[in-house]
């Protein structure tokens, strides 16, 4: 196993957490529901393609670590599962950039897409909501060395993180057809 890479401080993890989740969950509901009028010089809905690529990568990232870790890659295990957390904040900017700039967007399809669409999106919606203090209390708990409540935690975290990774991908798929 690793040695633990910070020292086990509870309380102020606790905190940090909690205040991170929920100034997360505030800008993204907030920020959601306004739309900059901006001009800018490429269409907004780039940052859409950016947020799906970036959650393709973190999927993969999610089941690469899966792998290492089954194989004892305990190292290059860690160096994967922070490069998905990283890549999952920028994801987040990205996704709120897009929000900001194009705003919202309605799906056109008709029919059982769309039945597919909306129930794909209604369990993708909460899931991502509640995923990020999951993430940051698996993170923590491998950081601080404790490996079997990092191993308890990931048993819910590891599937919903990459549910959300991959419908997110999804999601843009079916609905970007109807990007003005």
């Amino acid at each position: 196993m690793l040695q633990p890479t910070f020292k086990k401080n509870d309380q102020k993890a606790k905190l940090f957490i909690y205040a991170v989740s929920i100034i997360v969950f505030a800008a993204v509901v907030i920020l959601s529901r306004v739309q900059l009028k901006v001009d800018l010089p490429f269409n907004p809905h780039l940052f859409a393609s950016i947020s799906a690529t970036i959650n393709s990568i973190v999927a993969v990232l999610l089941l690469a670590g899966l792998i290492t870790v089954k194989q004892k890659k305990y190292e290059l295990h860690k160096k994967i599962m922070i490069t998905a957390i990283v890549l999952s904040v920028l994801f987040l900017l990205s996704y709120i950039a897009h929000h900001l700039f194009a705003g919202e967007t309605k799906f056109g399809g008709e029919g059982t897409m769309k039945a597919i669409y909306y129930l794909i999106l209604f369990t993708h919606i909460p899931l991502a909501g509640i995923i990020l203090p999951f993430i940051l209390f698996t993170a923590y708990r491998a950081l601080i060395g404790e490996y079997e409540q990092h191993k308890k935690l990931t048993r819910i975290t590891w599937p919903i993180w990459f549910y959300v990774a991959v419908t997110g991908v999804v999601v843009y798929w079916m609905i970007s057809p109807y990007y003005n």
